[in-house]
């Protein structure tokens, strides 16, 4: 089964426009909004390895898709004044992949692999001694005549960014000196964000527009982005131009996307329960047959901020539908 496509969600699709994407990513710190503990502290670490003189420690970046892993790892890299070079976890299939990449960097470098908990285990431990010792050792041959070399690499610093930070091994995850979480944001961080958006991208907005828009943006500025974009158009087309915070609203309104941030993905998921299961307990299976969705789409894209919010509760014997829910949607819970 397909997956179900959705505005709100905060993975980044190949179909959207990836110069507007890329034009309203922060270039530094001081226009890189939220995170602030996040920050301090990695401003901290970067100072220091500059006054050694030294490559940052590696770091790892971990938390939900869309809160701006890739970007911070393009701003730790200008603030080491490095180059930066990406790649992804499923990209990389054979060690000598792993050691083309890392025999190209100069000291002090960055490679940054996205999904780093998508490396296949073989290039995994080769990468061990690379980012320890900053050597690389290839064996040549097979059998009796196989031969090690071992080639010294530059001191560079790898970034991983994962969205499963449980799927990493513990020999991987311990090599990594710096470890931060990126948190969800706030309604009044992303308001901040789409303001700069807006003026990256010439769109009139005011704070009341922008406001309601970081209000049913899931905590993502990838989606409040997104969601700025599409309401530019209704401004554009059925309004006076301008994103106040009638026409955020009233545009928002015709995308379906409510002031909880749901999208009909998420209120089929809690009617279902609702409705045709009295509020729960169901099984997940149960769950995706009754909704024909994919358990994969309800377990990975649909529960995580339904839980967060509060409204889904998992339990041994299944899906329960909260207090929290009913109230959202002005319903009474069935005794």
């Amino acid at each position: 089964m397909e997956p179900t496509k959705r505005l709100i969600t905060s993975v980044y699709s190949a179909e959207e426009d990836v110069d507007a994407e890329l034009s309203l990513r922060p270039k530094s710190f001081e226009s890189y909004y939220g995170q602030e503990k996040v920050k301090d502290q990695v401003k901290v670490f970067i100072q220091a390895a500059k006054q050694r003189g030294e490559a940052l420690d590696h770091v790892l970046l971990y938390g939900p898709p869309g809160l701006g892993k890739t970007t911070l790892s393009q701003i730790i890299a200008s603030e080491m004044n490095a180059a930066i070079k990406k790649t992804s976890g499923p990209a990389i299939e054979r060690p000598g992949d792993m050691a083309s990449m890392l025999n190209d960097l100069n000291d002090g470098d960055v490679l940054f692999i996205d999904e780093i908990h998508r490396l296949p285990r073989i290039v995994e431990e080769v990468l061990y001694p690379a980012m320890e010792d900053f050597v690389f050792d290839i064996i040549i041959g097979k059998g009796q005549g196989a031969k090690s070399i071992r080639i010294n690499l530059p001191h560079f610093t790898l970034i991983g960014a994962t969205t499963r930070a449980g799927l990493l091994t513990a020999p991987l995850r311990d090599r990594f000196g710096v470890i931060q979480r990126l948190e969800m944001y706030s309604i009044k961080e992303l308001t901040a964000i789409i303001l700069r958006s807006a003026g990256v991208l010439n769109i009139k907005t005011d704070e009341g527009g922008a406001e309601e828009i970081a209000r049913r943006s899931r905590g993502t500025p990838r989606v409040a982005n997104r969601l700025l974009r599409r309401v530019r158009d209704f401004a554009q087309v059925r309004y006076e131009g301008i994103i106040d915070k009638a026409t955020a609203t009233a545009s928002l309104d015709i995308l379906e996307v409510d002031k909880a941030g749901l999208d009909n993905l998420d209120r089929n998921v809690l009617f279902a329960i609702m409705d045709k299961f009295a509020g729960g307990p169901v099984g997940l299976d149960t769950l995706a047959i009754s909704t024909n969705e994919d358990t994969d789409t309800i377990e990975d894209v649909c529960e995580p901020y339904l839980i967060q919010l509060g409204y889904i509760q998992r339990t041994p014997r299944g899906r329960v539908v909260t207090e929290l829910a009913y109230e959202h949607f002005g319903r009474n819970i069935k005794q």
